[in-house]
């Protein structure tokens, strides 16, 4: 768990390997066969990933526009803004 613990540190996995992991951990976390530090280094080792999936859908969301098409029918770009979606 080591290895796969310093890549999520560091921020090597992509979103869904990080998604990935994080299903395998709570998959072992719910079966009740870990042993108490293990069970605190899974959940430590699963707050980072949730962090690095969670900025990475927000770094997403920045960048994806939309497209608009006014009433005179020039097509704009503005920002996604999920509130109005």
């Amino acid at each position: 768990m080591a290895k796969r613990e310093s890549e999520a540190q560091e921020g090597r996995l992509g979103f869904e390997a990080a998604l990935k992991r994080l299903e395998t951990l709570v998959g072992q976390m719910e079966s009740g066969e870990l042993g108490l530090d293990d069970l605190v280094a899974a959940f430590e080792e699963g707050q980072k990933l949730v962090k690095q999936c969670s900025d990475k859908l927000n770094a997403v969301e920045r960048r994806i526009e939309v497209l608009v098409k006014d009433e005179a029918g020039a097509v704009t770009a503005r920002p996604f803004d999920p509130e109005q979606a």
